[in-house]
């Protein structure tokens, strides 16, 4: 078993966005200014710390049950609850002083920070078995939920909070949840930023996909939160306990979900490895065509729902391949006749129907020898991008060589009856380019 070398910290400093180390820049600040000022609120004032530990260890725990999302995604929803409930805490039953917020003898900004400082601890410290364990941090996640709370929290806490408090319940209740969708779509905007650069996606289409990612999630988030602020009028900080089991069972159902959507791509994966273990084409085929053609895919500004049926049917687009007697020369289709592409495509497509519920997979795969002019019907254009994707890896392959490349894309580039011209321009664009692993 070998292991995978230590990652050089330095470079990958180096090498990040500065999208990313800005955003890093701000949370840091924020959390300086908010532990400065706290530590001089607690010295003068006090702060109601048994309801700061309360909320802290939430969100901590909410760090520690971290969910994985579709696309390679991470999201922390009990944390989320935590930190932005803490954020719009109007009055906790039993508390002494009246029940008023901690630190109410200070300043709003100065409340605003507080719930800044104990998100981020909450948040340091769910992070440490993650970095025990050896796992990712998850920093730009939790800089991104940071600075949502943060935005809900100053705005309440410095200008609504007052207003709020002498409202009926029903304006009260409208007012939180416009903070709460006001935070929703802060953390959705900035992690459709970030994703937007990792992949080299249009931001258009990545706020698209990432809010319909992250929706029913953040519906969830949402309900739960206006329940524990005002559960805690009338609970006290007990609710906090008793609302984390239905959270809890929230977010197994959407792990099962998850782990559902990611064992069905392994599953096509390992499907799709057949023909390379039975020597009908290359090692690492398959897995180059599907990266390429969801490269191709990106830049043209598809969809992630389109792009995941991409990436199926390019994994699988030679599986047709099975039922030759006698397999094709390095498994190339594009050296053989016109007449045989098509049967390798049509039983390709047969197979993959047989599962019942890759009726569109099937569909791209059956197409993918049609030319992009002449032929009616047209074909869909995730045939057109998986047809040039293959027959640039046929004829380069695994090699880097530029001229190989050129002389590949030109081929292309003089058939635009066979291979699609915005296709080929926007493979000319992806090829040789380091693509992204993940939707």
């Amino acid at each position: 078993m070998t292991t995978r070398p230590p990652a050089d910290r330095w470079s990958s400093w180096q090498t990040m966005d500065s999208g990313r180390l800005l955003l890093i820049s701000v949370a840091a600040m924020l959390v300086v200014a908010a532990f400065a000022t706290t530590t001089i609120a607690v010295h003068q004032h006090g702060v109601q710390m048994k309801t700061a530990l309360a909320f802290g260890g939430f969100i901590a725990l909410g760090e520690l049950l971290r969910l994985a999302l579709p696309g390679g995604r991470e999201a922390a929803p009990i944390a989320m609850v935590g930190g932005m409930s803490y954020a719009l805490l109007l009055h906790v039953q039993g508390t002494p002083g009246g029940g008023t917020h901690p630190v109410a003898q200070t300043s709003e900004a100065a409340q605003a920070l507080l719930v800044i400082a104990v998100a981020a601890t909450g948040m340091m410290v769910g992070a440490l078995p993650h970095i025990a364990a050896g796992r990712d941090a998850g920093l730009t996640g939790m800089c991104t939920r940071l600075i949502a709370i943060a935005c809900v929290a100053f705005i309440f806490r410095t200008a609504l909070v007052g207003f709020v408090m002498r409202l009926s319940w029903e304006w009260a209740f409208a007012a939180m949840a416009s903070l709460v969708l006001l935070g929703w779509l802060v953390e959705t905007v900035t992690s459709a930023l970030i994703r937007a650069d990792d992949v080299r996606a249009r931001f258009s289409v990545a706020i698209v996909d990432e809010m319909r990612v992250q929706w029913p999630l953040g519906a969830a988030v949402g309900a739960s939160v206006i329940i524990t602020v005002f559960g805690a009028e009338i609970m006290g900080l007990a609710e906090l306990a008793v609302f984390l089991g239905p959270l809890l069972v929230t977010q197994v159902a959407f792990r099962r979900d998850a782990k559902i959507r990611a064992t069905y791509l392994q599953t096509v994966r390992s499907l799709a490895r057949v023909t390379e273990v039975a020597g009908y084409v290359e090692a690492g085929h398959s897995r180059r065509v599907s990266r390429l053609a969801v490269a191709v895919g990106r830049e043209l500004g598809m969809h992630e729902r389109d792009l995941l049926q991409v990436e199926y049917a390019a994994l699988m687009h030679d599986i047709g391949q099975l039922s030759l007697r006698d397999p094709i020369p390095g498994g190339a289709t594009v050296l053989v006749s016109a007449a045989d592409q098509q049967r390798i495509a049509e039983l390709g497509a047969e197979v993959i129907r047989e599962a019942g519920v890759l009726e569109e997979v099937a569909e791209l795969v059956r197409c993918q020898s049609w030319p992009a002019q002449g032929h009616n019907p047209d074909p869909p254009i995730g045939s057109m991008i998986i047809r040039a994707a293959n027959t640039f890896d046929d004829l380069v392959g695994a090699s880097t060589d530029r001229e190989r490349s050129a002389t590949a894309l030109d081929r292309m580039r003089l058939d635009p009856i066979g291979y699609d011209s915005h296709v080929v321009v926007a493979l000319t664009e992806v090829a040789g380019r380091r693509l992204a692993w993940r939707l």
